[in-house]
């Protein structure tokens, strides 16, 4: 079997996501994994697959053809290794120009690994501006405490909050 990364993105439409999982079924693939989103008129995400080697040329072949969505094609050779710590960090505070890049630079500072970061951006009436929430899951390296990087964000700002799930990926 071959592990593919796809990244998928066109303008929303009924139906996107029921062409893909045909396409991948006739192909034989499995739909191991994704991350996908309606952002601002567009449909993008990311999708994990293995397919058989044989039917590899025929699917990328396929996907390329889908009406009205661009789908990249990455070959994967990684074997996952065994991680120390996994965690999802819950973060909100008052939405601002840079918030994300604060945030990934202080957990990559601490040489922890982000692998997967959701975030989203509301209104605050009561609070009179944006709310920025995000949730974060992140791979630490051996010996660092949650607890080192929880007060390094906290510390960006006085209105950021910080919730640490462990072991919520595992």
């Amino acid at each position: 079997m071959q592990h593919l990364v796809l990244t998928v993105i066109g303008a929303d439409q009924t139906g996107l996501v029921k062409s893909l999982s045909e396409i991948l079924n006739k192909n034989e693939a499995n739909w191991l994994a994704s991350n996908l989103s309606h952002l601002r008129g567009y449909f993008a995400g990311v999708i994990e697959v293995a397919v058989p080697e044989s039917n590899l040329v025929s699917l990328t072949n396929e996907l390329s053809n889908i009406v009205g969505l661009t789908v990249t094609t990455y070959l994967s050779n990684h074997v996952e290794a065994h991680q120390e710590q996994e965690l999802e960090f819950v973060i909100t505070g008052n939405d601002r120009r840079g918030i994300v890049q604060d945030l990934a630079s202080v957990i990559s500072h601490k040489g922890a690994n982000i692998v997967s970061f959701v975030s989203t951006h509301q209104t605050a009436p009561n609070w009179g501006g944006e709310l920025f929430h995000a949730v974060a899951r992140v791979i630490l390296p051996a010996g660092l405490s949650a607890d080192v990087i929880v007060e390094a964000l906290e510390q960006l700002a006085s209105d950021i909050i910080v919730d640490v799930e462990l072991d919520k990926a595992s």
